[in-house]
C-alpha cells in the first residue's frame, strides 16, 4: 500500500466504493487522514462499514463542512455529460476534487529514496487503444531485464495498492482519460501516448475534450521523456507542443505505419520491422513478424511504444528484442486460444470500438468474424473499410439485426455467442481464422469484455 501523504488529520470524502474507492480510503487512513465514505449502493456501503470506515450521505446539506478534499472513482462523471450531484456540491463548496491517481503521485516519492542508488521511475501510458498491451509488454521487458517492476492502474493492481518502491524500481501505470482528466497531480518520469480514436465522447463533450484529458498527462507534470504516437493529427500536434525542435530527443516519436525521418529519436514499424533512429542514423532493428505474442500492425505499434519506454529507462535493444520473443500476450487481446483442423481461433474481445476491431481485422486473413454488441457512436465505416479479408460475419447482441444491416460483408444474425461460434466453426475451412473482434461494448449481454471473451473461449473449447 502507498500511504497518502500531506493529508494527515484531514477529513477526506470518498465517493464511490468500488476497487479504487476502497483502496483510496485505506491509503488515506494509512497516511493519517480520516476517510468519510459514500456510495448509493447498499452493498458497497456494507463493505466499507465492514472495514470500519465512516459513512456519510454526501448529498446532504452541509456534508462538505470541514472536508479537505473529495476523491472520486473513475466511473463517476465529474463534468460531462453532467456532474454527479455530489461532485457538483463539492465544486460549489470550493472543495478540491481529486482521484486515486492524484493521491498516488503526491505520495509515491518518500524520504527513503534519498538512500537509494537509483531513484524509482514511473512510466504512465495513456491513449485510446493498445494501452494494456503496451503496459504489460513494458512490465514484461523490465522483469526480463531483472529490473524490479510493478504494474498498476487499469491493469494489474490499483495504484495505491502497490508496494512502496524499492531501489531502482520501475512502476508501469495504465491510465484512462477519466483518470488523467481529474488527477490534481500527474508527474510520471516517462509518459506514453499510444494513439487517439473516438471513445468516451459523452464523458468529454467530444473529441476536443477527450484529447485534452489525455494531454494533461504531458502538460501538467512535464515528464523527462514523452513517447508520442504520431499516426494521428493529435499525436503530431502533441509531439510538436512538447518539443523544442526537430532534434529534441526528450520527445520520442512512434509510428506503426510510416517511416519516420529527421534528427530526433524515432521508432517506427513498417512491413513487420521495428526500426530505431537517432540523430538521423539507425540505432537498432527488430523483426516483429515471427513474434507470436504481437500479431498485426496494431501490436507492432504497441511494440514500438514499449520499446521506447524501455529505452528511456536504459534497457538495451538486444535485451528488449529477447523479451519480445518471450511475451505471451494478454487475454482477450489478439489471443490465440486454439489451432485445430487448420483453423485458428482468436479472442480479441477487448476490441470494444471500431478502430480496435479494424486493426484486429487487418492482422489476419480468411476471417470468420464474430462481432456485435452495444454499438458506440460514429457508425461502422471504419470497419467496412477494413473488412476485405472477411469471408463472413456472425453477429451477436440484442441489436444484432440492426448491426448486421450496416456491414458490407455477408452477415448472419446469430444473437448469441453459442450460435455464432457453432455457425462459424461449422463453416470454417483450412486456413481460416475464427475471430472475435466485437467493435462494441459488451454490456447488452455481458458485464465486461472479459466475460464475453471467456464465453467465446468456453464455446470454442466445448466444440473442439
Amino acid at each position: 500500500m502507498i500511504p497518502v501523504l500531506g493529508l494527515a488529520g484531514a477529513r477526506v470524502a470518498v465517493l464511490g466504493l468500488g476497487r479504487s474507492g476502497l483502496s483510496a480510503a485505506r491509503a488515506l487512513a494509512a497516511g493519517g487522514a480520516v476517510p468519510i465514505c459514500w456510495d448509493d449502493n447498499p452493498d458497497a456501503q456494507e463493505s466499507a462499514e465492514a472495514e470500519g470506515f465512516a459513512l456519510l450521505d454526501l448529498k446532504k446539506q452541509g456534508a462538505f463542512d470541514d472536508i479537505a478534499r473529495l476523491i472520486v472513482s473513475p466511473g463517476i462523471p465529474h463534468l460531462y455529460p453532467t456532474p454527479n450531484p455530489v461532485v457538483a456540491a463539492a465544486l460549489a463548496a470550493g472543495v478540491p476534487v481529486d482521484n486515486d491517481i492524484g493521491l498516488f503521485f503526491q505520495s509515491f516519492a518518500t524520504q527513503e529514496w534519498n538512500n537509494f542508488d537509483t531513484s524509482p521511475r514511473v512510466i504512465a501510458v495513456t491513449g485510446s487503444n493498445g494501452k494494456s498491451t503496451t503496459c504489460a509488454l513494458i512490465h514484461h521487458i523490465m522483469e526480463f531485464a531483472n529490473r524490479p517492476s510493478q504494474l498498476a492502474g487499469n491493469i494489474g493492481r490499483g495504484v495505491l495498492d502497490i508496494d512502496p518502491a524499492i531501489d531502482g524500481e520501475v512502476v508501469v501505470l495504465e491510465l484512462s482519460s477519466y483518470q488523467t482528466d481529474l488527477a490534481r497531480s500527474l508527474t510520471p518520469d516517462v509518459a506514453v501516448f499510444t494513439n487517439l480514436t473516438p471513445d468516451h465522447l459523452d464523458r468529454h463533450a467530444g473529441m476536443g475534450g477527450y484529447f485534452a484529458a489525455k494531454r494533461r498527462l504531458f502538460a501538467e507534470g512535464g515528464p523527462d521523456r514523452a513517447i508520442i504516437g504520431v499516426d494521428e493529427p493529435e499525436g503530431l500536434y502533441l509531439a510538436n507542443q512538447l518539443s523544442e525542435g526537430a532534434a529534441d530527443d526528450r520527445v520520442m516519436r512512434v509510428s506503426g505505419a510510416t517511416k519516420l525521418t529527421g534528427p530526433g529519436w524515432n521508432v517506427f514499424a513498417k512491413k513487420g520491422f521495428l526500426s530505431e533512429t537517432r540523430k538521423g542514423r539507425q540505432a537498432a532493428s527488430i523483426d516483429l513478424r515471427k513474434i507470436a505474442g504481437l500479431p498485426g500492425a496494431h501490436n507492432h505499434q504497441n511494440a514500438c511504444a514499449a520499446y521506447c519506454a524501455a529505452r528511456a529507462v536504459g534497457i538495451a535493444p538486444k535485451v528488449i528484442e529477447a523479451a519480445f520473443h518471450t511475451f505471451a500476450g494478454l487475454p482477450h487481446r489478439s489471443q490465440t486460444i486454439a489451432d485445430a483442423g487448420g483453423v485458428r481461433y482468436v479472442n480479441d474481445s477487448k476490441a470494444t470500438n471500431v478502430d480496435s476491431a479494424a486493426k484486429a481485422l487487418a492482422a489476419f486473413k480468411n476471417i470468420r468474424w464474430i462481432c456485435g454488441g452495444l454499438q458506440k457512436e460514429g457508425g461502422l465505416d471504419g470497419l467496412n473499410a477494413a473488412s476485405g479479408t472477411v469471408k463472413k460475419a456472425y453477429v451477436i447482441g440484442r441489436e444484432a439485426a440492426q448491426f448486421a444491416m450496416q456491414l458490407s460483408v455477408e452477415a448472419q444474425v446469430c444473437t448469441t455467442m453459442a450460435e455464432a461460434v457453432a455457425s462459424a466453426m461449422a463453416e470454417a475451412e483450412d486456413g481460416d481464422v475464427v475471430l472475435l473482434a466485437p467493435a462494441t461494448a459488451s454490456f447488452d449481454q455481458y458485464d465486461s469484455f472479459e466475460r464475453r471473451g471467456e464465453d467465446f473461449i468456453a464455446e470454442v473449447t466445448a466444440r473442439l
